[in-house]
Parts: structure tokens; sequence; C-alpha cells
């Protein structure tokens, strides 16, 4: 007889007689076609067993046949003599072989014939006769391939903090090492990267991997990506933490039939054996490994079911990393997205689109952000940062500084003000950092933090901006031949104290491109000047077509991906704005002298200007707020005074005077004669406010337009 290896099929052709397979009561389960000429059966076609009498007892001496199999389990027994019994009633004496198939409750044994007198002829056997399993190995074949398959799965799974790919990892291992086919079902929570909660017949779950040792997967079973439901035994199975195994599918396939869903299953057409492993981790169900064998390999049995739960219990601990990880990564990038403005802007300043990538990997998510603020008189601010540290502290960091430009921002300062006092705050926060972890010496996510502030007026058209440490944006005018960055020297990165920083004036015009930078787009390397390079002539391409800021910042992305194979690893930031003009028809302004006898001028100059704006239904709030302001001025600051008006979605009115004290609101008593001017503003006004200038200050009012114009 040949030798073969796991798996492999043994045809009737390998053997040079006949052949049979007997339970361990010696009843005929089936046989070669030689075996039943040889044995004399009466009937010519049907099944084998048929034909020798299924169920029957072939050997005379039923002593001799237990004997025999003593001596074969665990391997062969060879050129034993025995009497055996024909079906017409003859007897056959013949030197047999017995090799064990199948040990335990389910033994099966092969049997094969050499008669004892020459004069009986073999048939000569068709390789259709017999598709069984070879025999088992020895233990000690057995430990060596176990052995061989353990360090395989501690060499190849685990390698990915990815759920799918640990799953992936673990079919390529046991197919087809150990078995034919295998699939991997996980829970939906822990796919999400939730906690998966206790397992319920029913429960969702997804195919995330399946593999075939002929690299077919049959049609009739669950796919990749389908959605499976266990019923109450499975669900069961899996809650026990033990593996179990079937041996032989033949019943099953019997009691399961009708029953579609749980046929498709676990029931695959060419499988003969079945094992279900749990993939637990921390006592809670991740999912289930399932594994089948095929009639050529010898079924499953308990030494498989051990080695399996122990490859499987590797495999879930690298899922619930994965899970874990996963769940970090959602946390931050959720966060992250949260923190972050809405990503298209439309107002009177500008165009906005913003767009954020997040990293591939937890560890390499990072601070990057932008906002676009909206400051009184039409004004805006863009905002772009990033913070240098990693996962949810650099996402928490990032938030803590995107709040502190905001209410920064508030106060209405010059950029290169605002990162003076945000560099002061930055101080402050890392060294409170560095109180409460004194310990673990990690520096705060907050150190190394970059800023760039820009504000720009689109009434004047006047861009002033300031960096702590971050790139400049890249400039595409519109109608010029080209772009680049804006040239400016960024002051020292946040958290460096009492540096000053520089600001710089550009005149912008109406359709000019600006793209603000962050995150991997930001670092000084080779590739981010290529990148550089790519986004300038995306601003250049969108500054000349008057595409839509959203297509323009596609556009970019999409030569990135292109130009590198990959987006970065590390995530990146892209604000694109478009600067608009307020229309010259829309704003009226004038100077005063410091003369109080000039605010009755004051109020006609309004009055006029609201009439041909259509707003007369704003003239007497208007004229009594300038009427006090301008009055104010007057009286504190002296001249010159200047006002302004500003039809926007809002009716905007601005005074302004060379003194730098702020005024304050406060609540007059009965008995005072003034103190009330500033009161009555706030009353008839939605918003109000004041803000430093280069000559002084400005106070602004804000008044809905309530239809009017």
């Amino acid at each position: 007889m040949s030798d073969h290896g796991p798996g492999d099929p043994v045809a009737a052709a390998d053997f040079p007689t006949a052949v049979l397979v007997l339970d361990a009561g010696g009843r005929v389960l089936t046989g070669t076609r030689s075996a039943a000429a040889l044995l004399g059966a009466p009937e010519a076609g049907g099944p084998v067993a048929d034909q020798l009498g299924a169920g029957e007892v072939l050997f005379e001496d039923g002593d001799l046949w237990a004997r025999l199999i003593v001596g074969a389990v665990g391997g062969a027994r060879r050129n034993a003599r025995a009497r055996l019994r024909r079906p017409d009633g003859g007897q056959l004496e013949a030197d047999v072989d017995i090799i064990t198939l199948m040990e335990g409750s389910s033994a099966r044994f092969l049997l094969r014939l050499q008669p004892a007198d020459p004069a009986d002829s073999v048939p000569v056997a068709v390789a259709a006769d017999v598709h069984r399993a070879p025999p088992a190995p020895p233990a000690d074949q057995r430990s060596a391939e176990r052995q061989v398959l353990v360090n395989a799965a501690a060499a190849g799974i685990g390698s990915s903090l990815d759920m799918v790919r640990d799953a992936e990892q673990l079919t390529d291992v046991l197919i087809p090492a150990f078995a034919d086919l295998a699939a991997v079902d996980l829970t939906q929570p822990v796919l999400l990267g939730e906690e998966p909660g206790e397992l319920v017949a029913g429960a969702p779950m997804r195919r995330v991997a399946v593999r075939a040792s002929d690299g077919r997967w049959p049609p009739e079973s669950h796919r990749v990506g389908d959605t499976v439901r266990l019923g109450n035994v499975e669900s069961a199975h899996l809650r026990g933490g033990s593996a179990v195994f079937l041996p032989d599918l033949t019943d099953l396939r019997a009691v399961l039939a009708g029953e579609e869903e749980r046929v498709r299953l676990i029931l695959p057409p060419r499988a003969a054996s079945f094992m279900l492993v749990p993939l637990r981790a921390r006592g809670a169900v991740l999912g289930g490994l399932v594994l089948w064998r095929t009639a050529e390999r010898r079924p499953f049995d308990q030494e498989d079911a051990v080695l399996a739960e122990e490859i499987g219990s590797r495999a879930s601990l690298s899922m619930d990393n994965a899970r874990r990880y996963t769940r970090e990564r959602r946390t931050a990038d959720t966060l992250q997205r949260s923190l972050l403005p809405r990503p298209v802007m439309d107002v009177t300043g500008a165009e906005t689109s913003g767009v954020h990538v997040p990293a591939a990997t937890t560890a390499a998510v990072g601070g990057s952000w932008f906002d676009v603020i909206q400051l009184p008189s039409t004004r805006l601010a863009f905002v772009m940062g990033s913070v240098e540290g990693r996962g949810l502290d650099a996402t928490a960091a990032m938030g803590r500084l995107r709040s502190a430009v905001q209410t920064l921002a508030d106060l209405d300062l010059s950029p290169d003000e605002l990162l003076a006092h945000l560099d002061d705050l930055v101080v402050r926060f890392i060294e409170d950092d560095d109180r409460q972890e004194p310990a673990t010496g990690a520096p705060s996510a907050l150190t190394g933090a970059t800023c760039l502030y820009a504000t720009y007026d689109p009434v004047s058209r006047a861009c002033v901006l300031a960096g702590a440490g971050h790139a400049p944006p890249v400039l595409a005018a519109r109608g010029s031949t080209g772009s680049g960055t804006v040239a400016y020297r960024p002051g020292p990165v946040l958290g460096t104290g009492g540096q000053p920083f520089e600001p710089v004036g550009l005149q912008l015009g109406p359709g000019d491109v600006l793209v603000f930078c962050g995150g991997a787009l930001a670092k000084g390397t080779d590739r981010s000047e290529r990148q550089r390079a790519a986004i300038g002539a995306g601003a250049r391409e969108g500054a000349d077509s008057g595409l839509p800021v959203t297509e323009i910042g596609r556009g970019i992305l999409g030569v990135l991906g292109a130009q590198d194979g990959e987006l970065p690893h590390d995530d990146l930031a892209l604000l694109v704005v478009r600067v608009r003009q307020v229309p010259s028809d829309a704003t009226a302004a004038w100077e005063l002298a410091g003369d109080p006898s000039l605010v009755g001028r004051a109020r006609t100059l309004v009055a006029d200007q609201l009439t041909a704006w259509g707003l007369e239904d704003l003239v007497f709030t208007t004229e009594l707020i300038v009427s006090e302001l301008v009055t104010n001025s007057i009286r504190y600051a002296g001249g010159p005074v200047g006002l302004r008006l500003i039809k926007d979605r809002v009716l905007i009115c601005e005074v302004s005077d060379p003194s730098q004290t702020q005024p304050h609101l406060r609540r007059a008593q009965l008995t005072d004669e003034g103190g009330r001017g500033l009161f009555l503003v706030a009353q008839l006004t939605h918003r109000w406010g004041s803000r430093y200038t280069v000559a002084g200050k400005t106070i602004w009012t804000e008044q809905p337009l309530d239809g009017g114009g």
C-alpha cells in the first residue's frame, strides 16, 4: 500500500487487492466493487454496501475481529489470516491488512483482502471504488504537525491592527494545513470597535474572511460581507467557549434537510466533517471560526479541537486589540470632526471649503484643524493650526487651542496680537499639563503646536496674517500668470513665550484664491514641497476657472492621491478660500470733525443714505444709535470721528475715534443725568461691540434688515 499525506485521496487503484470499510463491530459500511465480486455478491449493480449486505458481519469468528482491531488502533495490523462469510453462504480464506481510519465511538477500519487460495482471483479495482481518508498519522507525527501549525500561527497572526486582516491571516494559517474550508464571522459591535456584549441567538454577524484549499469558495455558502445569523444551538456553542466538532455530517444533512439557511450556514456541499471554534477575549464572544474537512481528509477529532482552540485564542487576542484600536481611532476621528467648523461657508466676504483627511492609523492621528470665524463688519478670520501629538491627547489639545483662538478672536485683535496672547495661554497650558502628569515625563500635547491666523476685510480687501511656526498659505491671484506661497516670516511655535510675531499685509482682489494647509502638507519635507506645488497648480486653475471652492479642494486631493499613489499616512487639512468684495454701492463713509454741532449733520447723512437703500424702516433707530455714538466720541475722544454704514445681511453702523479707551455698558441710577447711551444702543441693536485699530478704536452695531432692501 502506498503512503499518503494528510488530505491526499486514497483510490482503489492504490491497492492490489479488494478493499472494504467496516465499523468497530465488523459490519460492512462500504467497499470496492472488487471486494464485492471477490466475496460473491449476488447483485451486479447498485451501491457496494447493498451488494455485500449492509450491516452484516463478515467475520466468522467475532473474537478474531475484536483482536485484530485492537492491534490496529492508532496504526495498522498486517498479514492476519481470517475466514470471512460470503453473502451467498460460502466462506473465503484471506490474508487481511487492517488500517484505522477513525477512532472512538465512530470508529472505522479499512480492510484489504488477499485470498489465501490463488484460485480465487481478485478483480481489477477501479479508481472510483474508494474515496476514504488515509489513516491518522502516528502520535509523534501529529505532534510535529501540531507544533508546525502553532509556530505558523504565532508568526502569521496579529501583525495587523485591522480585524479583517487578522481574520484573513487566521484562515491563511489553517488552510490547507488544517482544514479544507474556513470562515470567520464577527459580531457587528466588534466590527464597529464597540464592546462585544452578550451574544444572543439571531444576533447579526458579518462574514469577514473565507478561504478554500482549492481556491474556490462554494457559492452555496455565505460569502465575505454577508450577514450571518446564528441559531440557538450555534450561539450556545459560541458562548460555551470550547470548540465543538462533528466527525461525520451525514446524519446532520438528513436532519437539516429543508432548512436552507442552516444548510447554507454549516453544510457546504463537499464538507464531510465540521468544527466551530469560539473567538473570545476577556470573557466576551467576538465571533466564530468555522472549519470544514472534505471526505478526502480524516475527520476532526478531539486533538484537532484542542489545537484549533489554541490558535483561535491567539487570533482572538489580536482581533480584540484591533477592536480597541478601532474604537480609539473612531473616537479620535469623531471628536476631531466635531471640533471642526462646517466644511462649506458662503458669506459676503468669501466662499470657503475645508477638508480634513484623517490619518491612516490611530498612532498618526494628529491635531490638524482649521476654522473660519465671522468677525464684525463683514470681516473674516481664517485659522489653520496643528498639534504635534498623536491620538486622543492631540485631539483634545486641538480642541483647547481652537477654543482659545475663538475666544481671542471675539476681542477682535490683530493677528500678531492674537498670537501673542495665544502663546501666553499655551505656556500656561503646558505648565499645567506638566504639573498634572509629573510621573510620566511625557511632554504636553501642546508642545510644538503651530497656528496661522489671517483676517480679511471685504470692504477694503485688506488681508493681514501672522503665523506661529506654521507654513504660509498658497495664493493664486485671479488673472495673474502664476501662484505661490505668501512671503512672510513665521514666528516661533506656540509655547515659546516672549517672542514677537510679525504681521504681513496683503491686498487681495475679488476672486483671488487662498489655500491654507495643515498636517502633513505643512511640514517642510521634499514630499510636502511637491505637494504644495500641486496645491499651487490647483489654486491657480481654480482662480482662473471660477470653480466652486469645494471642487478646487477635491481636485487638489485627487492630484495628491495620484501623485504619490496614496494620501499621506499623517492627517492633513485644507482650507480653500475665494475672497469677495463688498460692492461699493453697499457702503457709505464720512469723516466728521470733533465738533458737537455736527451730530445733527451725522443724523441727516445716515437718514439720506438709508432712504437711498430703501431702508426707511431703520432710519429712526439708526439716527438714535448714531447720535449716541458720535456724541460720546466727540465728548471723550475728540476728532476726527469716522462714520461708516455697510448694507449686508444686516445693517452695520461703525463709529471710529482716536481714543483706545473701550466703552463699558453700565446701568445708570435714577438720579444720574447720563450714562444711558450705550444701554440704549444695546436695546436698539441685535449686536454691538468695539475693536482696537491702529488709530484708536471702532464701535460697531448690527441691526436686522427685517426684509427691507
